[in-house]
């Protein structure tokens, strides 16, 4: 994805044909449509933001065919997983979010308190997220929220996703990797 971006950074391109992304910063699905012209953004987590008309929108790697690129399959875990397994799944796929302005996925950025695993009396499996932003008004929430729904969703084992987005604790620098730190450049 890394490649991506430097290959293709600024550059504007058709849409191959009608695609599903997100809106930024407001998170809702879109459709925008064959022969819109696009122009990439950031690649970053699986994930493209794209710019059209004006306006920002995420764009997920398995889609990448509607830029003309080659998609990038999507994470799955095979049936019979283990809860464990899922567990690990979940934090793997939380770790290719990225708020769309900063370069730090959102687990190494100490967005994300938990995950939690609940399997419902109708069989299915619900995830819940508990995940916070760096700032109460920051406008990034529903579309961090929505990607990591869809990329959760990705495992067959997975039937609901909830996001709860909470404020207390409050988020602070020290609740980032040392990674992240440094990539910010916030020592």
């Amino acid at each position: 994805m890394d490649q991506l971006q430097s290959l293709y950074k600024g550059q504007e391109m058709p849409l191959q044909r009608d695609v599903e992304a997100i809106s930024i910063p407001f998170g809702k699905s879109v459709t925008l449509t064959e022969d819109s012209i696009v122009s990439v953004m950031q690649a970053k987590g699986g994930t493209v933001s794209i710019g059209f008309e004006g306006r920002m929108f995420l764009l997920e790697g398995h889609d990448l065919d509607a830029l003309g690129l080659e998609a990038v399959s999507r994470e799955s875990l095979p049936e019979g997983a283990s809860d464990e397994e899922l567990e690990a799944f979940i934090w793997a796929q939380l770790r290719t979010c990225f708020d769309p302005e900063i370069p730090v996925n959102i687990v190494d950025l100490g967005l994300v308190y938990g995950c939690r695993i609940e399997h419902l009396l109708s069989g299915e499996t619900m995830v819940t997220i508990r995940m916070t932003l760096t700032a109460p008004g920051c406008g990034m929430g529903e579309v961090i929220a929505e990607d990591a729904r869809r990329k959760l969703q990705g495992a067959a084992q997975v039937s609901k996703v909830h996001v709860e987005i909470v404020f207390d604790p409050p988020w602070s620098r020290e609740m980032m990797t040392e990674e992240a730190r440094l990539e910010l450049g916030m020592f």
